[in-house]
């Protein structure tokens, strides 16, 4: 039996966890916008605690090819159920959503769609280049499942060139069985190490891992010296927060402080971009992220 999470009562939530909701119009304009064009948002679907900030700001992270997924990871709160037919239409939606809304860098996932062929690639290639063509010079990094480790799916994505190319590890090796079943951490990192090497190193490569679930110290730095092997260059930490009582529970409350130190150890690891911090998730301030220039 694989090591899992142990089970406890739910932690009491610490005060640095504990937000402060924006108000404003900004807002408001944001969820209209989704709702006239129809699209979903990992903002809500997954229940992001980021998602008030985010849309008072006027940016969301759009998540295409429905919000059903076909995987039921311990961790996440997007429903899990059988997809709905893929609309041909929404790669053009985002790409209205991304001009109306004056984005400069746009983050696009998807929930697994194991049931597809190629995993949904096509819809990620077609969604990035209506993307394009609506939004010159606009900066595209997407967030993607690991496709099986299907390389014709992997290629198709990489053949779209997106500047960043985001698949994340979640969390440390010895925990993987119990935290996304369907997943391998070693498949992951395979991934990432692909998508750098096919990419001839144009496109940038980027994962987050959770903090919180149960992990050591040793297998935290373990698992950001396997993305590094693997050509890793952005790395985002963040706390892991039960999305219900029903997925996996929060066994640590990791300190603010201990995020900076991590952080410190990321930077000297090599990574040319990190972001690690409690609140820190994939997609958050990733706008804000200075990109280095390419080689």
């Amino acid at each position: 039996m694989p090591d899992t999470v142990t089970i406890q009562e739910r932690k009491r939530i610490p005060e640095w966890l504990r937000l402060k909701l924006p108000s404003g119009s900004d807002f408001t304009r944001t969820r209209s916008l989704l709702g006239e064009l129809s699209l979903h948002t990992v903002c809500e679907s997954a229940k992001c605690p980021n998602h008030w900030e985010c849309w008072s700001k006027g940016t969301a992270t759009f998540m295409i090819a429905g919000d059903r997924c076909t995987r039921a990871c311990g961790f996440c709160a997007v429903n899990t159920a059988k997809p709905k037919p893929l609309e041909g239409g929404e790669p053009e939606r985002v790409a209205e959503a991304t001009s109306r809304m004056k984005l400069k860098h746009v983050v696009i996932t998807a929930v697994a769609r194991d049931d597809l062929a190629d995993g949904g690639a096509a819809h990620f290639r077609a969604t990035i280049e209506a993307v394009r063509r609506r939004n010159s010079g606009i900066v595209i990094e997407v967030l993607v499942p690991d496709f099986l480790d299907k390389d014709a799916s992997l290629q198709r994505v990489l053949d779209a060139k997106p500047e960043i190319f985001n698949h994340n590890l979640e969390t440390v090796r010895r925990l993987t069985p119990a935290v996304r079943s369907r997943a391998e951490y070693d498949r992951s990192l395979t991934v990432l190490r692909k998508a750098k090497a096919w990419s001839g190193g144009t496109i940038y490569t980027k994962s987050g891992l959770m903090l919180g679930l149960g992990e050591t110290e040793s297998e935290l730095l373990e698992a950001m010296a396997d993305l590094r092997l693997a050509k890793c260059d952005i790395l985002t930490l963040g706390q892991y927060l039960q999305p219900s009582r029903c997925h996996l529970p929060v066994v640590e409350y990791v300190t603010p402080g201990k995020f900076d130190e991590y952080g410190a150890k990321a930077r000297e690891m090599g990574f040319r971009h990190v972001a690690s911090g409690p609140m820190v998730r994939s997609s958050y301030h990733a706008d804000e992220f200075e990109l280095p220039p390419k080689a």
